[in-house]
């Protein structure tokens, strides 16, 4: 039998044709990592799922992956008046799920999902529905809560066909971000590890009622909203007008029979995982466009209007038929201009499509406005990076469910003379250790008082102001001080207004990058990931000058940042030893890939293996080595784009004085 689980109707929600493409693994490549070690590392929902369990102490744990087995136990311990059951089977037909928490109170049942997602109980009912469509008279869920919800759902419906006797009550538990640890090492008791191929959580300690202290889980009823689905009278999935019981009809019929599903293909598959290039197996994202478009061999290898940056017309321009860059024009795109003359999106979108229609790979790039930028900074120039970890479960008493932990930076300095410097960095990797504060001040004294600092993109602006909140509800001796030091660096906005605007607010390359530069290298990105190749293979002053020997730190000793194969520069972020021996750096970033984490997954990942599992001390410094090797590299990386712009300044302005 083949059934219809509820990760597979999962999947038939993001897209049905990925259901046959994801039952073939040995015909369609996939570039999601299927890793559970990791993703429960990553992501928290194995540790999130035993602490639920320890709520229910009397609960009847079905261990078994064994399907008429764990069928068996939960019917006989359904027998039961009065039980709790964890990974109950539930069966109807070929529809088959494993309930996180089953109670059963005499004829009512509650069907419990447990999630590592955060909420605020209070608030959760207005977080649900699209404030328009509720002015329409509609219900429409948010995505940030759909798939939780019809996952619930789904569960609902097949509890509901297979038990029609009892009364299901439909619940959600989730981390209560209102909540605080009122107990040291709560995380700590949860170890994850990994035997026999199978990921699991060790319960450290005692995980009595007592010793957990206050619940920092909640649970949310999603009765009401269930049965809007169930009643298909929400808006935001109609499945091509089958219903809710029509598609899981249609996706049980297709599982069963191993049938694919066609499905409009559209600006949901830009990041579909069967998008992937392996020399054995084929591309289901390939196959798709060939069959829903008729795209040629030599079509598919060009740019999708989807991989236009930013472009917020790419669904309705495939709708219509323009599926590639070269199909579009200047009236798909909403161009306007910027008062300072930098790069508004449209112009920047403008770009990319202009040089892909014209099959122009050289760079833009404004030197007239870097120039400007250029001479408004403050030398010495500081160049930061952090790495950061939210977890689900607090490590510390007094913190919250997914509160910001900042356990790593690098910091490097260019001076007015052109010296460059790794000045400084700082990494935690002791367990349970809350390193924020220790973390500012540290910034703090690598930082001193003089010169621009730069940060790419906004995290770090964002992480600080959240430790700010952290060191205002603390009892630090120092947190005045550090809290002025973060406002000195910062800038916090309410609205229209800034609450405050520090002296040295930090400056943001991403945002020098996105107004004054652009290359076709990057492919539309503007991740620093992206950019530091595409400039690497324009630069000749950095070919020159990094292709010797000349880098040393305590990190790299006489190393050589440009190494040229085939007539390009390699990726320095590819060059580097992989933080696991297993998995390199683009791998793990794709354990992030259906989460809000854009950049920084390998790192985090890496943290939480430090956190989280059991590690010798041998294991946990060669990580911390790999992390402040990769670290090091974003600061630099900030150098390299920046001494790459200043050459070109200086030789512009040179000519310009010329002339």
């Amino acid at each position: 039998m083949k059934y219809l689980t509820k990760s597979k109707f999962k999947t038939a929600l993001e897209c049905p044709t990925k259901l046959y493409y994801s039952a073939h693994p040995d015909t369609f490549g996939n570039k999601k990592l299927d890793d559970p070690f990791l993703a429960a590392l990553a992501k928290g929902g194995f540790q999130v799922g035993e602490l639920s369990k320890c709520y229910y102490p009397d609960g009847i744990d079905i261990t078994t992956l064994d399907k008429k087995e764990a069928l068996h136990k939960t019917n006989e311990a359904l027998k039961k008046e009065n039980v709790v059951i964890f990974e109950a089977a539930i069966v109807f037909e070929n529809l088959f799920i494993r309930v996180d928490i089953l109670e059963k109170i005499g004829n009512t049942i509650n069907l419990i999902e447990v999630k590592s997602k955060s909420c605020d109980p209070d608030t959760f009912e207005d977080e649900l529905w699209d404030s328009r469509s509720l002015k329409r008279n509609e219900r429409k869920l948010k995505t940030t809560w759909k798939s939780y919800l019809y996952d619930v759902a789904f569960q609902g419906y097949v509890m509901k066909k297979a038990l029609p006797e009892f009364k299901i009550n439909h619940w959600l538990m989730c981390a209560d971000k209102t909540k605080m640890a009122s107990v040291d090492g709560l995380n700590q008791k949860f170890k994850i590890t990994e035997l026999n191929g199978r990921t699991t959580v060790d319960i450290i300690g005692s995980t009595s009622i007592e010793s957990l202290g206050e619940k920092i889980l909640t649970q949310l009823d999603c009765n009401e909203v269930v049965s809007i689905i169930h009643n298909e009278e929400e808006m935001s999935e109609r499945f091509n007008d089958l219903g809710f019981e029509g598609a899981i009809e249609k996706f049980s019929k297709a599982i069963q029979n191993d049938e694919i599903i066609r499905s409009a293909v559209g600006n949901k598959c830009k990041n579909c995982e069967f998008r992937v290039k392996e020399p054995e197996k084929e591309s289901g994202f390939d196959d798709c466009f060939v069959i829903n478009s008729g795209l040629s061999e030599e079509e598919l290898k060009e740019p999708f209007a989807f991989d236009v940056w930013n472009f917020r017309g790419a669904a309705k321009a495939i709708e219509d038929g323009r599926i590639l860059i070269k199909d579009l024009d200047l009236f798909d795109i909403k161009i306007n201009q910027k008062e300072d003359g930098s790069l508004s999106n449209g112009e920047r979108q403008a770009l990319q499509i202009e040089k892909i229609k014209d099959n122009d790979n050289s760079p833009y790039i404004d030197l007239d406005g870097l120039s400007r930028k250029f001479s408004e900074f403050t030398y010495p120039l500081h160049m930061i990076d952090f790495e950061t970890c939210m977890s689900a479960i607090p490590f510390n008493k007094g913190r919250r469910p997914y509160e910001q932990i900042a356990f790593q930076f690098s910091h490097h300095i260019i001076y007015e003379d052109g010296k460059v410097e790794h000045a400084g960095e700082y990494i935690n990797n002791t367990v349970g250790f809350f390193p924020n504060f220790e973390f500012v001040r540290q910034l703090k004294k690598s930082l001193g008082e003089k010169g621009a600092i730069f940060r790419y993109s906004n995290h770090e602006n964002t992480v600080l102001c959240q430790i700010r909140e952290q060191l205002l509800e603390s009892d630090q001796k120092d947190k005045e001080e550090l809290v002025t030091f973060i406002e000195t660096i910062t800038a916090k906005k309410k609205g229209k207004d800034y609450l405050w605007y520090g002296e040295r607010n930090m400056i943001d390359l991403c945002e020098l990058v996105k107004g004054y530069y652009y290359s076709p290298l990057t492919n539309g990105s503007n991740s620093i990931k992206y950019v530091l190749p595409a400039i690497l293979n324009e630069s000749k002053y950095l070919q020159e000058k990094y292709s010797k020997p000349i880098y040393t730190t305590a990190n790299f000793k006489n190393h050589k940042w440009i190494n040229i194969k085939d007539n390009k520069v390699q990726d320095p972020y590819k060059t580097l030893l992989p933080i696991f021996n297993q998995y390199d750096y683009e791998k793990l970033e794709l354990v992030f890939s259906d989460t809000d984490i854009a950049n920084g997954g390998a790192a985090l990942t890496a943290y939480s293996m430090m956190q989280f599992s059991h590690m010798s001390n041998q294991e946990r410094q060669k990580i911390t080595e790999a992390l402040l090797r990769y670290c090091e590299l974003d600061t630099f990386a900030m150098v390299m784009i920046y001494e790459h712009w200043f050459d070109l300044i200086q030789s512009y302005n040179a000519n310009k004085d010329v002339a």
